[in-house]
């Protein structure tokens, strides 16, 4: 744990690249919060990270019955069907009062939405999970106070939103939507535009403004005194804007995720910093810094390439990706998932997939109901950003498949997903093979309401209740893998991990190694509705003897393994040292 004085020591350098002479009183202002927070933060003990940690992303009120609150009805659920001995974490997306995008357009960061519970519903939850809470630190409700003054002319408000400034450059800015980057709003001094990356309910913040600042991390020490075992830094790519850049990953914004770091190493260290970067996977992977800046990113590239795989049976860029693999800084890890909130994003196919490939894929997206949403690039043309899909009906089967055939598709996905490196993440959908939600798009017009529908307790028990429906089969597949994993050091998400070749487009091979190398295990993968097999590169075949998920045992001839493989079958299968 860092001290008052090496954490000032740390902090200075980067507020003066900030706000040069400004820096000094952040500095004080900075240290000031954390003794304030210091004795609720100082009760924080937590386990290390290792593989039996599982994130559950899920909505606050993702679940409702009748005179219950929804945060109560969640931890009373996963307890019900026997997941609070599987799940370690649970990410409770934006649960604050919000106006608009499903909880990340707060209107108060430091209360809880009471149609979701209230804070003692959280700190309880978190008795018995490690929580993840989101710092929506790009933007702020347009019905905030914070905005609301801003409109009066009130100081330091009038200075904490981004004003559209004549004859400046705007031209180069990436945008992740089509909307427009400015937003007219009526103020006291007249109209003005402000900066709006996702919406005109969304209003970006002025991080040029120290005190902007100063309030996001206070925001963000309240968290960690709620019990917040990882923060989730949403959109945190476009924090800073300075015209005539990209506005995306500026240096400013890197040094922002720095001290956020510093405070952590100071505050409560093995609390876990995540970015929210949906962008291709160099820019992503910059988050890491020096292993100095987050703890953990998402692993965009694979959701899109997984999906790519197994709807084409062709894995070869899912191959190539992997076996490009390279570990993270010593003491960071990805979050390694494969559907959220969000849809799938392609940028992260960027450099990685061919145009012809991704066109396909976006097809296939389009015949099984999915939608593709857009960005507006520089150029002014729109480009694919987004798939919107049900990943169990992005799996589905076509036309003439046996229905079963989705079942295992989308089994195999999982089990690969919860064999790479890193910490999983299983979206709450994911646990129900929940279809699309179309009339939840129509409901609210909006792409994304396709992947977020909200269950009665009594409609999940009616669907779980069906033992040959897609739900039960899919929860009771998901208890047993995490069961095994959990059990495995293998599986460590800072362990080794290595891809090789198994000699057919449709397999994947991978070794999954422990931290302190005593224990391997051999992932296999067969993405296709094909009978496959592999034979194991020599001398691995000859120490292979167990398969962990078919609960097989293998005999090995002298010169290797020849291991079949059905359709989409995946194998974990253990492996001695020599």
């Amino acid at each position: 744990m860092l001290s008052e004085s090496a954490l000032a020591d740390r902090l200075r350098p980067k507020l003066e690249f900030l706000y040069g002479e400004k820096a000094c009183p952040c500095v004080e202002a900075i240290l000031e919060m954390v003794r304030r927070y210091r004795p609720e933060l100082a009760v924080r003990r937590r386990r290390p990270w290792d593989q039996r940690d599982v994130v559950l992303i899920t909505y606050a009120d993702q679940i409702r019955s009748p005179g219950q609150v929804p945060l109560a009805v969640l931890g009373q659920f996963l307890q019900e069907v026997g997941l609070e001995d599987r799940l370690t974490g649970v990410h409770l997306l934006p649960f604050f009062p919000y106006s608009s995008d499903d909880g990340f357009s707060v209107i108060d960061y430091r209360q809880v939405d009471p149609a979701a519970g209230t804070w003692s519903d959280v700190h309880n939850l978190g008795a018995r999970y490690r929580l993840m809470f989101d710092l929506v630190l790009n933007h702020v409700s347009r019905q905030s106070r914070y905005f609301q003054l801003y409109q009066q002319g009130q100081e330091p408000y009038v200075r904490f939103f981004l004003e559209k400034q004549p004859g400046a450059d705007y031209g180069r800015v990436v945008r992740p939507r089509t909307t427009p980057l400015f937003t007219p709003v009526p103020t006291n001094r007249g109209v003005r535009e402000v900066w709006t990356t996702f919406s005109a309910d969304q209003i970006d913040w002025n991080y040029s403004e120290p005190a902007v600042l100063l309030e996001m991390i206070d925001v963000f020490l309240f968290y960690l005194a709620q019990g917040a075992d990882i923060i989730r830094l949403d959109a945190i790519a476009y924090l800073w804007k300075t015209p005539g850049t990209s506005c995306i990953h500026l240096p400013q914004t890197h040094t922002v995720v720095k001290i956020l770091r510093d405070i952590i190493d100071a505050a409560v260290p093995g609390v876990l910093l995540l970015t929210e970067t949906n962008v291709p996977h160099e820019e992503n992977i910059s988050y890491f810094g020096d292993g100095d800046e987050a703890h953990m990113v998402y692993l965009f590239s694979l959701p899109p390439l997984l999906l790519d795989a197994l709807l084409s049976g062709d894995g070869t860029y899912l191959n190539r990706w992997l076996a490009d693999w390279r570990p993270p800084p010593a003491g960071c890890m990805y979050f390694v998932f494969t559907a959220s909130h969000d849809g799938v994003g392609v940028r992260a196919l960027e450099r990685l997939l061919p145009s012809e490939r991704l066109d396909r894929l976006l097809a296939s997206v389009r015949t099984r109901g999915g939608l593709v949403s857009f960005r507006r690039t520089p150029d002014g043309t729109e480009s694919p950003y987004e798939l919107n899909i049900s990943y169990f009906s992005a799996l589905g089967a076509p036309a003439r498949e046996d229905p079963e055939m989705q079942v295992r598709r989308f089994l195999a996905s999982q089990a690969l997903m919860l064999s790479l490196a890193g910490i999983p993440g299983v979206y709450f959908h994911s646990l129900m093979a929940t279809p699309n939600d179309l009339e939840g798009v129509r409901q609210t017009g909006q792409a994304r309401s396709i992947n977020r529908h909200k269950y009665t307790v009594e409609e999940l028990r009616t669907a779980l209740a069906d033992p040959t429906g897609p739900p039960r089969k899919v929860l009771e597949a998901f208890r047993r893998m995490l069961a095994i994993r959990a059990t495995h050091p293998a599986f460590h998400p800072q362990g080794e991990q290595e891809a090789f070749c198994c000699g057919h487009p449709g397999l994947i091979g991978l070794v999954r190694t422990s931290p302190d190398r005593r224990e391997r295990i051999v992932v296999l993968a067969n993405l296709t509705d094909q009978s496959l097999s592999c034979r194991l590169p020599s001398p691995w075949g000859q120490r292979v003897h167990q398969d962990l998920l078919a609960e097989e045992n293998f005999e090995p001839p002298s010169l290797g393994p020849s291991i079949p493989m059905a359709p989409y079958q995946v194998r974990w299968m253990t492996m001695a040292f020599e």
